[in-house]
């Protein structure tokens, strides 16, 4: 076992998650097609793989065990929108460790997109697409829309409010607890959780703010 490998297999397990192991390797296959590909298509400031392992990798995979429980009050099928996906965390994460969940990561820069697209063709990830657009022009509903480190609260749910589908929620990934964004949330949106986040191996606050449009039930 590479040690990487092990690393990822570690984290998993503090995580409770039960991956197999053909799914802890394409999460290290997908790594290597963004280090590969960093330099052509920007898609991280991170170059070093042992820092984008933690950083990125096991820093999404955290988010994993609370959707599966969100996923699991839903019905077969869901739809989750990530939003200003770039090269697809958390999206990638989640379609690979949620197979049933159908994943489309969206990005106004095309090549991201388009990148996002490749990595659903080379690792054979059939729920997994790319959309090039901005989220506000999307027509299509989803169950869950979610981000990680895009843009304050008030701008993702007043972009993303029109893809969400009826009782559907916001995930978005936090590093600190966002007082300040959340003060400005309006009336509309319902924050009904804050849940805190541990990362194997990295050593920062992260947490994810759970929101619904008010009177939705969640």
């Amino acid at each position: 076992m590479s040690d990487r490998l092990r690393t990822l297999t570690h984290a998993a397990e503090q995580l409770g998650l039960a991956l197999s192991t053909e799914q802890l390797q394409t999460l290290l296959r997908y790594l290597d097609l963004i280090l590969k590909w960093n330099k052509v298509y920007n898609l991280t400031a991170v170059r070093d793989p042992d820092e984008a392992l933690t950083h990125h990798l096991i820093d999404s995979l955290a988010a994993v065990p609370p959707l599966q429980k969100h996923l699991a009050t839903l019905a077969p099928g869901a739809c989750l929108l990530d939003v200003g996906s770039g090269g697809g965390l958390p999206g990638v994460v989640f379609a690979i460790c949620c197979p049933d969940l159908q994943v489309s990561c969206v990005d106004t820069v095309g090549k991201k997109a388009a990148f996002v697209q490749q990595v659903a063709l080379e690792l054979k990830l059939r729920n997994l697409r790319g959309v090039h657009a901005r989220v506000e022009n999307l027509k299509e509903k989803f169950e869950v829309v979610s981000s990680r480190a895009f843009a304050s609260l008030l701008d993702f749910t007043t972009w993303s409010a029109s893809s969400l589908a009826e009782q559907g929620v916001w995930l978005a990934m936090k590093g600190k607890h966002p007082d300040a964004e959340l003060a400005v949330l309006p009336a509309t949106v319902d924050v009904f959780h804050v849940e805190q986040l541990a990362v194997p191996g990295l050593d920062a606050e992260r947490c994810i703010i759970w929101m619904k449009i008010k009177n939705a039930v969640a």
